[in-house]
């Protein structure tokens, strides 16, 4: 389930979900290590694009930059990892794009012989209360619904056509 809520410091929303998928956590974390696999991620009616030139060296500082169409409007999102800690967690934070701050967390934990992907986006956006009810809270649940779908069936894919190996290739 995805759900969102005020802020816990009052100040704009809290996005979490948890999904948990019968991979080890190595898998699961190469796969979102790999930032042009954001692509199979995201929903195709936000025609989503890294346009940050391959090879992307993931770490504390790295800068990615995107290129959407959000309801029609094209718009650009650069990211920077904030935090990196590799297969446990790592934070990827709005530098420039569509919200007024964007923090989005991503932990790796292993339970019952696969591992849970905890997901906590911290947003504010202009326009405040009305704008969430209004158009992103319903957007930012879409997308996040789409890939509780889709994360499952890319990691079996992943792990299928490498022969066992992770999407990093390492066995």
């Amino acid at each position: 389930m995805v759900t969102v809520r005020r802020g816990e410091t009052g100040r704009g929303w809290l996005l979490e979900t948890d999904l948990w998928v019968p991979q080890q956590r190595e898998t699961v974390f190469s796969l979102f290590a790999d930032a042009f696999q954001l692509e199979a991620i995201t929903p195709p009616w936000l025609n989503f694009e890294v346009i940050t030139p391959r090879p992307i060296a993931i770490a504390a500082g790295t800068r990615i930059d995107y290129r959407l169409r959000l309801h029609g409007i094209p718009i650009r999102w650069q990211s920077e990892i904030t935090v990196w800690e590799p297969p446990f967690r790592f934070v990827d934070e709005q530098r420039r794009g569509p919200y007024r701050w964007w923090r989005h967390e991503h932990v790796f934990e292993e339970l019952d012989g696969g591992t849970v992907c905890h997901d906590r986006v911290e947003y504010g956006v202009p326009g405040g209360w009305l704008a969430n009810r209004l158009f992103v809270e319903r957007d930012v649940k879409r997308i996040f619904e789409y890939r509780r779908e889709v994360i499952p069936r890319v990691l079996e894919q992943s792990v299928s056509t490498r022969g066992g190996r992770d999407v990093s290739g390492r066995a």
